[in-house]
């Protein structure tokens, strides 16, 4: 018998359905029915005949015919929302956000990552938290799972005294707590350490918290139990997600409110999300999924929120982002060097030579195998050849040395986030070797809350030189061409708005580079004396990230448009690819129009890493085909150490 879940003002309400071809305007009858007989004061309905409704799925938010059939419009144990006429939304209730989750498309995909908490990635864990795969735990994981909670058993049979096992938390830690109260112990931590504030996290960016906890305790010295952690998994496979406010954790001892949240919603209490069913009460969503709810062992409420997992999954895709966004940015840089008639000089290799940085190296290499050479010849850059301009503007002259220090900070991130992931966290930490628990101090989150500030300080830096490439695009009296980029200047503005837009973006930066974690406040009673703050150092970190994706986009946006004032000249193949690429999207810019949709679809393509995904192949192709004629060849050569160009190779001016 099919039966569906009815949110009636503050009441979700289980409501089977014998005869799927009874109609929507029955089903929403039947949902008032229960919901009165629960009131003392009927709901204050006096004739519920008399009562005008709407009945709306929870996901999406459609709108349901009353004269439609229940079989033509809902799936068995689908969520749907009655509105009666004249309320407001239900305090309670949180709608779903179109748009904001894409989960659906890969519910029911049977790809897998089997989790040892060793191995997994920041690449694995965005990935995870697309929804691309599924979780498994490997046979050796599971085995140090089980054992690890066998130690736990024991010592809760011998009464032994060890700290969030039998005794209390923080300041209770004194406080020895009888064993016929330990589960209760542990509930009432999760319930008690809800108290997080804010929007919610976005289904993919919980599901990375999940997963990433998983992982945490698959290492096996968390002391959780192995049915316990299978019913996360569970529930990371079903995408049902708790409600984890994204505000509250001091990044010490561990990201407590988040992961309490996170907990919370899979013993059954507060909300939870899934493509399914939207938001709704926890116990129903997991109900609807055919899930139990984890019931709590001694020590196992503090096993699932002791750790830096909010600062860390949140982290892996900032410094994931950024390392797609660094990599797009020198062909963006390019195709703007083209089209204000720069030289190729500056990437010269035996210039770089002399200041051996990596990652300035591997830029001066894009720039070069981007841009004019007998590889790629550029008709616009054969234009101005014999110009008597004997230098560039920092902006572009200095790509190699701005955006290259950019690169080799993400790689410096990219370990610290990548040791995070695999790290165990908790405290106490369970020792099987020893036989015993040991208390300390891994949960406190400096190493990603520093490693975060810093990739903020970094990435913010290819923001704030794009932003003065754009003036120099904008500005007739550097470029050449006409004013913001656009016929009919004053009757059209062109890019000028969308130039100061960038300037906000940047300006907006340089405040959320302030580095959150030199600040430190006492809590617990001054037993948890020196926090991180690294969750508001991951926030700012990712909000950073897309604002210099969303200056680029805007660059390149630019860039394009410029390329429009030199048409019938090309430039070079992979420059006109992406060229390409931006005008499948967004047509060249006529006369003004709603600038806004343009520049999201732009930003869109970089977040996609489509325009990496076009140039790169002639990035690498150029690398393959051209050997160093002075070193000797190696596999590794092109990715350690880029190979010079040959003066016959690159054109100069």
């Amino acid at each position: 018998m099919p039966r569906f879940t009815v949110h009636v003002r503050d009441e979700w309400l289980t409501v089977p359905c014998k005869d799927a071809t009874c109609s929507i305007k029955w089903l929403g009858f039947e949902a008032l029915k229960r919901y009165i007989k629960n009131k003392p004061d009927n709901g204050g309905i006096q004739h519920i005949k008399d009562v005008c409704f709407v009945v709306r799925r929870c996901q999406g938010l459609g709108l349901l015919d009353s004269d439609d059939t229940i079989e033509d419009v809902l799936e068995d144990n689908d969520f749907v929302e009655l509105a009666i006429e004249g309320d407001t939304m239900s305090q309670d209730f949180i709608p779903s956000q179109p748009g904001t989750s894409h989960l659906y498309l890969y519910i029911d995909n049977h790809h897998y990552i089997s989790l040892d908490g060793n191995s997994l990635t920041s690449t694995d864990l965005v990935n995870l938290g697309k929804g691309l795969y599924k979780i498994k735990l490997t046979p050796e994981a599971e085995q140090k799972v089980v054992q690890s909670r066998e130690l736990l058993d024991t010592i809760v049979k011998e009464n032994k005294v060890v700290y969030g096992i039998t005794t209390g938390f923080g300041k209770f830690a004194r406080t020895v707590i009888p064993v016929s109260k330990l589960k209760e112990l542990q509930e009432n931590l999760l319930r008690s350490h809800s108290s997080g504030l804010g929007s919610p996290l976005s289904p993919e960016r919980t599901r990375m918290l999940l997963a990433l906890r998983i992982n945490v305790l698959a290492k096996g010295y968390s002391g959780v139990s192995l049915e316990t952690l299978h019913r996360m998994i569970q529930a990371f496979n079903a995408s049902c997600l708790s409600y984890v406010p994204e505000k509250g954790t001091v990044g010490a001892s561990g990201d407590l409110a988040p992961l309490s949240h996170l907990a919370l919603g899979l013993m059954g209490e507060g909300k939870m999300w899934s493509p399914k069913s939207g938001w709704a009460d926890a116990k129903y969503v997991l109900e609807a999924h055919g899930l139990k709810p984890i019931s709590l062992k001694p020590k196992e409420g503090l096993a699932l929120i002791n750790g830096t997992q909010m600062i860390t999954s949140l982290g892996a895709e900032a410094v994931e982002r950024a390392e797609a966004i660094a990599r797009q940015v020198d062909i963006i840089a390019a195709l703007t060097l083209e089209v204000l008639k720069g030289t190729t000089k500056a990437f010269d290799s035996d210039i770089h030579e002399l200041r051996p940085h990596p990652g300035q190296k591997e830029v001066a290499l894009r720039f070069r195998s981007l841009l004019d050479s007998d590889h790629h010849p550029s008709e616009i850059a054969e234009s101005h050849r014999f110009c008597d301009r004997v230098q560039d503007a920092y902006t572009m002259r200095c790509c190699p040395q701005v955006h290259g220090v950019v690169n080799d900070t993400i790689e410096f991130v990219k370990k610290i986030i990548n040791t995070e992931i695999n790290s165990a966290t908790d405290n106490p930490i369970s020792f099987l070797q020893f036989c015993e628990t040991i208390s300390g101090g891994n949960f406190h989150g400096e190493y990603p809350a520093k490693a975060l500030d810093y990739l903020a300080i970094g990435v913010h830096e290819l923001a704030s030189i794009s932003e003065r490439r754009i003036e120099r695009l904008c500005n007739p009296a550097l470029s050449e061409l006409p004013a913001f980029l656009v016929n009919e200047g004053g009757l059209n503005s062109g890019f000028m708005i969308a130039h100061c837009t960038a300037a906000a973006l940047v300006s907006e930066n340089k405040v959320l580079c302030h580095p959150s974690s030199i600040d430190s406040l006492s809590t617990s009673a001054a037993t948890e004396d020196h926090v991180s703050m690294g969750g508001w150092a991951a926030r700012k970190a990712l909000r950073v990230v897309e604002h210099v994706e969303q200056v680029l986009a805007i660059e390149l946006l630019a860039a394009c448009q410029g390329i429009e004032f030199l048409r019938p000249l090309r430039t070079t193949t992979p420059l006109e690819k992406v060229y390409d690429l931006v005008r499948a999207t967004v047509k060249p810019w006529i006369k003004d129009r709603f600038m806004a949709p343009d520049i999201e679809a732009v930003h869109r393509l970089l977040v996609d890493q489509k325009v990496w995904n076009i140039a790169g192949p002639y990035i690498e192709k150029y690398c393959m085909e051209y050997i160093p004629e002075s070193r000797p060849s190696s596999p590794t050569a092109f990715a350690l150490d880029p190979p010079p160009s040959p003066r016959k190779r690159v054109r100069l001016e």
